[in-house]
């Protein structure tokens, strides 16, 4: 599916906006750039977020400064197509590094991150990750004790929060709640995911999982957010597959 093909989709099921992995954007050229925004342009539907994958926990330095120059590469070109957020990530979980360092360069590769973002006008997301399929090991802040704080680490910053509702099971917790508690004054972004289990990633179709669904929709609503819902759809049932999602989501939102 192409890109203009996916934001037609999203329109069509009556969504607001989209968002796209970066891996999806072929470059930056400016014929590239300009064709694809003129489609999504035509397509009415807005891109709201691209996800990147910056690894600031690597054990080479070399590579963490190669690590925050494909960010600032992503943040340019997130801001070309008028996205609105670009999501972030602390890095994979390295043998070796340990929790000390990781912190520590997560939050000063994300600091420097947000200087840059904020003259390009595109708002940085750190979430509570798992493991996409660009990487070899897990998130290293995948363990909500370790996202706590680099997030608490970036509080001061232009950087918000994407809180994804299934990567605190996915760590072996079931305090999903708690912690979205805890950061939701800095969460402008909701990624909608769904597991099967806890302690490893298990992705389904949204709403056949063990994700405390209404619990957490409740506690949103309780508190007005007015940020966006990112379904993830891992059914991998196709269009049908996007359309459930979204009946799901709706719905639960309404009962909650």
């Amino acid at each position: 599916m192409t890109v203009r093909e996916y934001a037609h989709l999203c329109k069509n099921q009556g969504l607001d906006g989209f968002d796209l992995g970066s891996i999806l954007l072929k470059n930056h050229t400016p014929k590239y750039v300009s064709h694809l925004k003129k489609e999504i342009e035509e397509e009415g539907i807005p891109l709201i977020m691209v996800t990147a994958y910056p690894d600031f926990t690597h054990p080479e330095a070399l590579q963490r400064m190669r690590e925050f120059d494909f960010l600032v590469h992503d943040i340019a070109l997130a801001s070309a197509l008028g996205a609105k957020y670009l999501r972030v990530t602390a890095g994979q979980a390295h043998p070796g590094v340990s929790v000390a360092e990781g912190i520590e360069w997560a939050i000063n590769s994300l600091k420097k991150a947000a200087a840059v973002s904020d003259q390009y006008g595109i708002t940085l997301v750190y979430e509570n990750h798992a493991k996409p399929g660009v990487w070899e090991y897990m998130d290293f802040s995948n363990p909500p004790e370790i996202f706590l704080k680099i997030a608490e680490g970036l509080r001061n910053t232009s950087i918000g929060i994407n809180f994804d509702t299934a990567n605190i099971l996915v760590a072996g917790h079931e305090t999903t709640l708690e912690v979205l508690e805890e950061v939701y004054d800095k969460v402008l972004t909701i990624h909608v995911a769904d597991t099967a289990s806890i302690g490893k990633m298990a992705p389904v179709a949204l709403g056949t999982g063990l994700v405390p669904f209404r619990e957490i929709f409740h506690y949103l609503k309780e508190k007005e957010f007015n940020g966006w819902l990112c379904l993830e759809e891992f059914g991998n049932n196709g269009e049908e597959g996007v359309k459930q999602a979204i009946d799901f989501v709706r719905s639960t939102w309404i009962e909650a």
